[in-house]
Formats: C-alpha cells, structure tokens, sequence
C-alpha cells in the first residue's frame, strides 16, 4: 500500500484551533470542519509545554469541546479522562503506569487540577485521586 505525504496544517490555523479550543465550540466546529487535521494538531508554546486541542477543552473543563473532538477522532489521554470523570480509564492507566497520578499536562496543569475541572460528573476521578492517592498529592 502506498503512503500519501499530506503537507503539515498551517501554524497560524494551529495556533487559532488550540486558542479556540479553550472556551469556543462552534469556532473549534467551523475549523475542524475546514481542515480535519486539527483534531490531531498540537502546538508547542516552548519550554516543552505542547497542548493539543483536546487538552485545551481537558484543563478549562469545557466538555462540549471534549466530546465533539473525541467524537472527531481525538485521542483520548488521562487528562481528558480525568475532566470527563472516565473514573476507570484514570484508574487502569495508574495502575499500570503510577507516575501518571502526578502527571502534568499543558501549561504545567496537575491531572488532578483538571478532575477538579470536571465538576460534578468527575467527582469520583477526584475521590480516587484524593484519598486513594492521597500520598501523591501531600
């Protein structure tokens, strides 16, 4: 089978996908629809701080976001889980992996700062983080 070299997505439309993917569904919307590479795309800010768009919607707690790019094709991470309050993803991925109960995902964010994002419906992600996990977090 033969592989198609596709050109990389513009920076500039990166850039304007990850700022919308913070706070704005139907721009995040439009420019998926305009350029269906994005729901992979991520942006490096410097000093090793990379987000993609789906990480964006994870740390603001914006589930709309979330699950229109999960939706899309987005690949789902502990972080999205966590804000999702997908209680046995984050559980199988520490048991598995430990360190990740103090994982940081973009900008430096705690992965227990964005169950605390995810309100309500994370509340049980928070539970296991907090008291099963306790002494990660002291």
């Amino acid at each position: 089978m033969e592989s198609v070299k596709l050109e990389p997505v513009d920076g500039e439309l990166v850039r304007t996908y990850i700022v919308a993917a913070h706070s704005n569904l139907q721009e995040v919307k439009a420019l998926v629809d305009r350029e269906p590479a994005l729901i992979h795309a991520v942006m490096n800010w410097g000093g090793d701080d990379w987000e993609s768009g789906l990480g964006a919607a994870a740390h603001t707690g914006n589930r709309d976001i979330a699950e229109f790019l999960l939706s899309k094709g987005a690949r789902m991470d502990i972080f999205t889980a966590a804000m999702l309050g997908e209680v046995e993803i984050v559980k199988s991925m520490i048991t598995r992996f430990p360190e990740m109960a103090t994982a940081k995902g973009a900008h430096g964010i705690p992965l227990i700062r964005h169950a605390e994002r995810g309100g309500e419906q994370a509340l049980p992600v928070l539970d296991f983080l907090m008291n099963d996990r306790e002494d990660e977090y002291k």
